[in-house]
């Protein structure tokens, strides 16, 4: 799976503010993720985004 800085990602799991959607920041050996119910920011390894993804979106006007 293709992922690029600015995609709104669905993960397995919610975060404890309630939303499952993370927008991605950066994006190398390891992803930072911004909650998008929150705000809240974390940093996770490729592997475990890769694992746990259940959907993926690109923004409007985005290719």
């Amino acid at each position: 799976m293709e992922f690029q800085i600015g995609d709104i990602v669905k993960l397995k799991k919610p975060h404890p503010c309630g939303s499952s959607e993370w927008e991605i920041t950066r994006v190398g050996m390891d992803f930072k993720l911004k909650c998008m119910g929150c705000g809240h920011l974390i940093m996770v390894p490729r592997k475990l985004v890769e694992k746990n993804c259940r959907g993926l979106r690109r923004p409007e006007g985005k290719d």
